[in-house]
């Protein structure tokens, strides 16, 4: 048994196919298949049921997979150890980033700290921060920046700077004019939300849920731009974070009232080694005037 036949079986047990799992490690399909069968020659045990096109874990598979984690999290860990004894503004640094901050206000901050230490291989990771999290955990992220809080007990967040949240509405709306707004001034408009993943669409309805109003939902999306453009077309409304208003062209955005932000942080993995590249990120990020 050596790590790369624990990396195939991780990608095959995370994908549930071979063909897929092959892509995933951009390796020929019939090779991570033969990988996978000197593994379980080795073991002596099946680690996967082969279903038609699919495949599952038996259970010697189920028990293996948290092991094989381990495994491969502490050879990480252990590369990250000894390239941290480069100078700290040299080595690779992984920072994933949510989709509603990352256009807005990371892209150029980063862009500056490249441009600062060109030295340093910085990889940007754009998803959900479920999967960003997962990412922490499994040592795949070094950083996170999300929106706070983060109520897992292995994660450490600190924050960075808070955002207003405003109103969508269209241009020619009755109650635009700049005003605030509160928001059972906009019953029996719908609704337009990030779709479920996404830590905005929760800052949304924590907003309406202590506002004691509900709202008819009509359409959720991935994408920020698609519900600017039907908000102006006036298909309803929406709460957006004030860091995308350039984005809002053809809309109005109002004031909340009371007002209402969003917390935007970092969070790292509770007991995972921190490299000096990433302490000094961190310190790049904290001066900045947000």
């Amino acid at each position: 048994m050596d790590l790369q036949q624990l990396r195939y079986f991780l990608a095959v047990a995370r994908t549930g196919s071979f063909i897929r799992a092959a892509e995933e490690e951009n390796v020929a399909q019939p090779s991570l298949s033969q990988q996978i069968k000197r593994l379980e020659s080795d073991l002596k045990i099946p680690v996967f049921d082969r279903l038609g096109r699919g495949v599952k874990l038996t259970r010697f598979g189920e028990a293996l997979l948290p092991r094989a984690e381990e495994i491969l999290r502490q050879v990480t860990e252990t590369e990250k150890l000894l390239g941290s004894m480069q100078e700290v503004d040299c080595g690779r640094l992984t920072v994933g980033v949510i989709p509603t901050v990352l256009p807005y206000s990371m892209a150029r901050p980063m862009a500056d700290f490249r441009r600062q230490y060109p030295r340093v291989e910085l990889e940007v990771r754009e998803s959900t921060t479920e999967k960003l999290i997962e990412g922490l955990r499994g040592g795949l992220v070094d950083l996170a920046i999300v929106a706070l809080p983060i109520k897992q007990p292995e994660i450490v967040c600190s924050e960075l700077f808070r955002e207003p949240l405003l109103v969508a509405i269209p241009r020619d709306h009755p109650l635009g004019g700049g005003k605030a707004l509160a928001l059972p001034q906009l019953l029996g408009e719908k609704m337009l939300l990030l779709r479920e993943g996404h830590c905005l669409r929760d800052d949304v309805l924590t907003v309406c849920s202590r506002a004691k109003v509900q709202f008819r939902q009509i359409f959720e999306s991935d994408h920020l731009a698609s519900i600017f453009s039907l908000v102006a077309n006036g298909f309803g409304v929406s709460i957006v974070p004030g860091m995308a208003a350039s984005e809002a062209r053809d809309c109005q955005l109002v004031p909340l009232e009371p007002r209402a932000v969003r917390r935007i942080g970092y969070a790292q993995a509770r007991g995972h080694h921190v490299l000096p590249v990433q302490k000094r990120f961190i310190e790049f990020l904290r001066r900045r005037d947000w």
